[in-house]
C-alpha cells in the first residue's frame, strides 16, 4: 500500500510546526538545545515553527495526506553560503539567553559540504504513535528517486543513531567524521550521490 504524499502550503503551517515539535521532543539534540523538559516543552514548539516559516518560504514541504509525516527540503545550489545570521535572529527572536539556538546553525554550516548543487533535508518528521510505520522512507524515498533521476546528490546530519541508520540504508554515508556537539551528542553529517553515480 503506497503513502499518499503531498506538497504543504501556508494553511499546513501549524499542523507541520505541530508534527516537527511531537516528533522532536526527545530528540537528541532537541534536548541539547533546550535542556530541561519544562524549558523544551514550552520554547521548542516556537523553533520548529519558525524553521516551517523559512522552509515555506525558500523551499519545500513534503506531508503525507494524513498529516502524519513531513519532510523539509531545501534546494542548495553549487555556490551558495549557509545564513549562519539567520540563526542569530532566530535566536534573538525566539530566546535571546539561548546560544545553542545559534550554535547549532553555525556548528552544521560548518561541516555542510559546498561547491556541488544538492538537496538538503533540513528536518524530517513522524509522529511518535507512528514511527516505524514506513512513512519516513516514504517521503524521502520520492524525492531520492528525482536526486536519481536527474543526478543530482542529496545532503543532512542526522541527530539519532536510529535516523542514521535509516539515512545509510537509503545510500546515505558519513562525510568525513561526526559532528560533535560541545557537552553534547553526535551529529552525522550524510551524504547521498545519486544512483548513476553510486
Amino acid at each position: 500500500m503506497g503513502v499518499a504524499i503531498r506538497t504543504a502550503d501556508r494553511a499546513d503551517r501549524e499542523l507541520v510546526a505541530r508534527l516537527l515539535d511531537s516528533a522532536f521532543q526527545d530528540d537528541p539534540v532537541s534536548g541539547w538545545i533546550f535542556p530541561g523538559e519544562e524549558y523544551r516543552r514550552t520554547t521548542h514548539p516556537r523553533l520548529m515553527a519558525a524553521f516551517v516559516d523559512i522552509v515555506l518560504e525558500e523551499g519545500r514541504i513534503d506531508v503525507t495526506e494524513d498529516g502524519a509525516a513531513c519532510a523539509l527540503w531545501l534546494s542548495v545550489p553549487t555556490e551558495s553560503a549557509e545564513d549562519e545570521e539567520g540563526f542569530a535572529a532566530l535566536r534573538e527572536a525566539l530566546d535571546p539567553d539561548n546560544e545553542r539556538i545559534e550554535q547549532i546553525g553555525t556548528l552544521t554550516a560548518e561541516v555542510h559540504p559546498a561547491g556541488r548543487a544538492h538537496e538538503y533535508l533540513w528536518m524530517i518528521g513522524v509522529a511518535p504513535g507512528r514511527q516505524g510505520e514506513g512513512l519516513g522512507t516514504a517521503l524521502l524515498g520520492s524525492v531520492l528517486e528525482r536526486c536519481d533521476r536527474e543526478g543530482v546528490p542529496a545532503y543532512l546530519e542526522a541527530s539519532s543513531e536510529r535516523s542514521r541508520a535509516l539515512y545509510e540504508r537509503l545510500g546515505f554515508e558519513l562525510v568525513d567524521r561526526p559532528l560533535d556537539l560541545p557537552d553534547g551528542p553526535q551529529m552525522w553529517p550524510m551524504w547521498r550521490e545519486p544512483s548513476a553515480a553510486r
